[in-house]
């Protein structure tokens, strides 16, 4: 979506979002001089040279706010490609440095394409290390116009500023960070003017906040007026702000420190990918016979309970498989390479693309039927025979704020994100009955969990089904 374009010598600025991940990256170039930079820039990087090919222009630098936790960024992807020079933060303390070779960007640091200059601002709070850029059309006005705000702030909400001790191993760094947000958005976020243009990283479905709005921008002035956390600015209320903005985040999920991790130091060059292959039926047969492949089947969670392959993980294919898939597959622990059920290639290929965004990057090919495949019947129970079922363990893998809200009694809460990092909460022995929402969540969850060789019986309908069962029970 062209957020802001005009023909001739100003800017042109493209958000490219991803439904899968709720991120957003920026392309922003000069029309004068044909250049472009790329802002927080996912893996899968054709989007971008098509998009700069389609406009004319070429990209000459990439950058990112951050060191992002719920993605694995493209920035080096995207300049190995394009030969572009890479800008990242050098702010944050020696703890938060990137360790791979890039020019360093520090507050009020400045990038100049042609007209067009994006203005660093260091503006912690979610991350120690995090940029704004406040980007100048030097064509059209010697103001700055827009912002993009990355993890900071959002439309109708703030970036979290929990991470680093859900993700990245920190012990209370919450209130530290919650502090900083304070200051970042007195100091930076409300001395702009209310006409800026502000445009986050992230949109609604993002664990990135709480509440992050789906409307893809804002302004300075509409957030200083209208967001949660404005009246406690404007009564200087500091205890206040952090006690709202730390109450009620949602779990973060288990890949985070992973992706923290990776971007750190620097995510693998993929290169050019050529497009998966069809693979042979007896193939795929002998390698799961000796255990060398996973298996992925990417249909509804209903069609899977009426057969699969044994051993397979289901993430659907849809808009959210790198969602889905980290959380059921871990590259680190799990190096075997895995084969997508795709009725070609093309779809095959584009599952992937979703699957490196988040560093599973080891796809061996694809296959249409599991004809041929041993098979295997997931195990169900109704919610009728719940209570006459000799269940190990009930286990809700719905966000904790779902839990708390209603939840089957005796159920124990483990997100569906980090169930699989989890596992010594998990009994060794015994039937492990499983839920979600619907039965989406659960069935990847639950595939999961069996490949890791637990006994696990999914609730049919999860906990919709079940609450409308007791409503009937009790009608």
């Amino acid at each position: 979506m062209t957020v802001y374009a005009t023909k001739g010598k100003t800017m042109l600025l493209e958000r490219i979002y991803d439904e899968d991940l709720a991120q957003a990256s920026y392309f922003i170039g000069c029309q004068a001089k044909g250049e472009a930079i790329v802002v927080d820039a996912r893996r899968d990087i054709e989007v971008y040279r098509d998009f700069a090919a389609k406009n004319g222009m070429k990209i000459v630098a990439v950058t990112e706010t951050h060191i992002h936790a719920d993605y694995l960024s493209g920035t080096r992807e995207l300049a190995a490609a394009t030969a572009a020079a890479i800008y990242v933060s050098g702010e944050g303390g020696k703890d938060w440095q990137y360790e791979f070779e890039a020019d360093r960007l520090f507050d009020q640091s400045t990038i100049t394409l042609g007209n067009i200059s994006l203005k660093a601002l260091h503006t912690p709070g979610h991350t120690p290390e995090h940029l704004s850029f406040l980007v100048t059309d030097g064509a059209f006005s010697n103001e700055p116009g827009f912002l993009l705000s990355g993890d900071f702030v959002f439309s109708g909400d703030l970036g979290r500023p929990d991470l680093l001790d859900e993700a990245a191993g920190g012990t209370d760094t919450r209130f530290a960070g919650a502090h900083d947000l304070f200051v970042s958005l007195k100091e930076k976020f409300l001395t702009l003017p209310d006409y800026v243009q502000v445009y986050p990283g992230h949109g609604s479905g993002s664990a990135c906040g709480k509440a992050l709005g789906a409307i893809p921008s804002s302004t300075v002035g509409y957030e200083r007026n209208f967001a949660w956390w404005g009246t406690y600015l404007a009564a200087n209320d500091e205890a206040g702000f952090i006690a709202e903005l730390l109450d009620g985040q949602p779990d973060a999920h288990a890949y985070f420190s992973r992706m923290k991790r990776e971007n750190r130091q620097g995510p693998a060059v993929l290169g050019e990918r050529a497009s998966l292959t069809k693979l042979a039926t007896e193939d795929v047969a002998a390698s799961l016979a000796a255990d060398e492949i996973g298996v992925v089947d990417t249909r509804h969670h209903t069609l899977v309970h009426q057969g699969t392959v044994a051993g397979a993980l289901n993430i659907p294919a849809g808009n959210k498989v790198a969602s889905f898939g980290s959380w059921a597959v871990d590259p680190e622990s799990d190096q075997r390479p895995l084969v997508l059920l795709a009725p070609d290639s093309d779809i095959a290929t584009e599952m992937w693309d979703h699957l490196i965004r988040v560093g599973i990057d080891r796809v061996a090919g694809y296959i249409t039927s599991f004809d041929g495949l041993p098979s295997f019947t997931p195990e169900t129970l109704a919610p009728a025979d719940l209570a006459g079922f000799d269940t190990t363990l009930l286990l809700d893998v719905r966000n904790k704020t779902e839990h708390t809200a209603g939840h089957i009694p005796n159920s124990v809460q483990l997100n569906a994100g980090r169930v699989l990092w989890h596992t010594d909460r998990l009994p060794a022995d015994g039937a492990i009955v499983s839920y979600c929402q619907s039965g989406v969540r659960n069935s990847v969850a639950a595939s999961a969990l069996r490949r890791a060789g637990f006994d696990v019986v999914e609730l049919e309908g999860s906990y919709a089904g079940w609450a409308d069962w007791k409503h009937k029970q009790n009608a």
